[in-house]
């Protein structure tokens, strides 16, 4: 399997959302270290499906981010299995999780399922919504990583600002509790030098939405793989 503590740089699909074939090309063969698939809402096995099977096509590693139980399909190298820090309901931290390995548990292959600690920052996100979440503040965020690292033991922990470029702030804050957990910021990242102070403070950055506003810029944030 790949190592993922090695990946810097990874660029997020949402299969709601529409690329044009040579798009995807490039996305593929760009030099990323990996693409995650994922979503917030109308996410469909059709919509995942059609996005593996082109991501397929190529060597680069693909990890489904599991949102709904619906869209959920072998094929993939790894799983990510968000548990919503933040989140005001239980369910979201632990009740669909468990619903989930009580369907499926019997065929997974463990290897390749890897829990995230996720900590939501946009209030105005549609995940944030949905999710039920309650805005942190920096002691809050703190307090969340180390109980990813020293309580659950959480292989990933991913702020998550969600379209919105986030505070470096806190970002080096929150890397500077983590010497297990591997360090993951996603969230407004649209220019090469944007990426490059998020990449400086955090493990592996996350560039996502601006695919589909400025697919050129998005492309050039790989380069910070190439600069470091």
């Amino acid at each position: 399997m790949y190592n993922q503590k090695t990946w810097r740089h990874v660029f997020k699909l949402d299969p709601n959302k529409t690329l044009t074939d040579e798009q995807l090309n490039h996305v593929c063969q760009s030099g990323t270290d990996a693409i995650v698939v994922g979503g917030t809402d109308h996410v469909t096995l059709d919509g995942v499906l059609d996005l593996l099977s082109h991501i397929r096509r190529f060597t680069v590693p693909c990890v489904l981010e599991v949102s709904t139980l619906d869209a959920v399909t072998p094929g993939f190298d790894y799983y990510h299995i968000p548990m919503v820090l933040n989140s005001q309901e239980k369910k979201w931290m632990m009740d669909i999780q468990h619903n989930a390995i009580k369907e499926y548990g019997h065929m997974l292959n463990w290897q390749e399922l890897v829990a995230e600690g996720y900590v939501i920052m946009n209030e105005e996100s549609k995940a944030y919504q949905l999710a039920n979440c309650q805005l942190p503040d920096y002691d809050d965020v703190i307090a969340y990583a180390q109980m990813a690292e020293h309580l659950f033991r959480l292989p990933l922990f991913y702020l998550e600002y969600s379209g919105k470029y986030g505070d470096p702030e806190l970002v080096k804050r929150v890397k500077a509790e983590l010497s297990h957990t591997q360090f993951v910021y996603g969230g407004g990242i649209t220019t090469l030098k944007q990426a490059e102070e998020m990449a400086a403070l955090a493990d592996t950055i996350v560039v996502g939405n601006s695919l589909y506003t400025d697919f050129d810029q998005a492309i050039e944030t790989v380069a910070i793989k190439h600069n470091e």
